[in-house]
């Protein structure tokens, strides 16, 4: 079955020096990149999803910022389809069904992001919206969270998402494991 690659706000806020660093967003990258270059190389299409926070209180992701610009390591090239979004759901008022269904694609494959929040929903919105979806555990990142004073390191954070999702929601599996199917 033909794939589709969406990479989801790979942007420069969430690396060091941004707005809202994650933990270890530069491996993260690195390892997206790697999905980015097969993806190419066989020729399969790829979504570039951009965040773009407009509430007027929003710390990142801010309209003409750099740190709202998706990062060099995973940059479009063209003919790579851009889609901006204003929701954690990738799918959530914009195009991304309407462009992978137009390719007759129901197999997405997932990076970026931060795991809790725009992973998550994407990846149960697209499984919600009959895809088959594989994320990709070690080209997605996330970053500490704190609830009723104990804090959740984003390792921790990271692993629980990614448990919660690998059933039914998504095949949960690492850079090395895709290339090895």
């Amino acid at each position: 079955m033909k794939q589709a690659l969406i990479l989801v706000d790979i942007q420069n806020d969430y690396f060091p020096e941004g707005s809202m660093e994650l933990v270890q967003m530069d491996k993260a990258a690195q390892n997206a990149q790697l999905m980015l270059e097969y993806f190419r190389k066989m020729q399969l299409p790829v979504f570039h999803l951009q965040h773009i926070s407009m509430g007027p209180n929003a710390t990142f992701f801010r309209p003409d910022t750099d740190g709202v610009k998706t990062h060099d390591s995973v940059a479009p090239l063209a003919g790579e389809a851009i889609i901006t979004k204003h929701f954690p759901n990738a799918f959530r008022e914009t195009e991304l069904s309407d462009k992978l269904n137009g390719l007759s694609l129901k197999e997405i494959v997932i990076c970026g992001a931060m795991s809790h929040m725009c992973i998550d929903a994407t990846t149960r919105a697209g499984f919600d919206l009959g895809y088959q979806c594989t994320v990709i555990s070690d080209a997605c990142t996330t970053r500490d969270l704190e609830f009723k004073g104990v804090k959740i390191e984003a390792q921790m954070v990271h692993a629980s998402f990614m448990a919660a999702l690998s059933s039914p929601y998504a095949k949960v599996i690492s850079v090395n494991e895709f290339m090895s199917q």
